[in-house]
């Protein structure tokens, strides 16, 4: 059969709903963020939006100008990113709709830990790491990023400088003592 009679998937509507529920965000909780990732995750939609889409759909209604479209690799590829771009769209549309924006800067004189905060711990083996509690959509570990979800954040909310506190990580039981909490910028 030829490729020009097949249908391709209309139920991407369901693949969202399961991407937004296996993105660690418990269920009924808004979406925390802190301004700097609300303004990344708006900017993302506004790119997506405004320049993303309307180069691709420029390229499908040019490919599809051609002619047959069963074999034209622009049209195909550019009908998937379409497709890749509007369920990224309504993935970031519901997100943005929940969140709840958390501005660290009004926590500052603080020395408890709580959603934004700057975190320095120290492990059992006496190395130090710092860590920034931030919401589900901006987690990078590379950057030291947490979720506020995370077990470790978990274990650290509401705990003060020199406080220690056991969680359970992949690894097995790990313990950390606070040395430091800040929410600078």
């Amino acid at each position: 059969m030829s490729k020009a009679f097949t249908r391709e998937r209309d139920d991407d509507q369901d693949d969202d709903d399961q991407e937004l529920a296996t993105t660690g965000l418990p269920a009924g909780t808004p979406n925390y963020l802190t301004p700097s990732g609300y303004a990344a995750l708006n900017a993302e939609l506004n790119h997506l939006l405004k320049v993303e889409r309307p180069k691709t759909v420029e390229i499908v209604s040019w490919a599809a100008s051609n002619g047959d479209r069963s074999e034209n690799g622009d049209y195909i590829y550019g009908k998937r990113r379409l497709r890749e771009i509007d369920r990224r769209l309504r993935f970031l549309t519901k997100r943005l709709s929940i969140a709840q924006v958390v501005d660290p800067a009004a926590q500052l004189g603080n020395d408890q830990v709580f959603f934004g905060a700057l975190v320095t711990i120290e492990d059992e083996q006496g190395e130090e790491q710092t860590y920034r509690i931030v919401g589900v959509d901006e987690t990078h570990l590379g950057l030291h990023h947490i979720s506020w979800v995370s077990p470790m954040a978990r274990a650290l909310i509401k705990t003060r400088e020199g406080d220690s506190v056991t969680f359970h990580s992949p690894a097995g039981p790990r313990e950390i003592t606070v040395i430091r909490v800040s929410y600078e910028t």
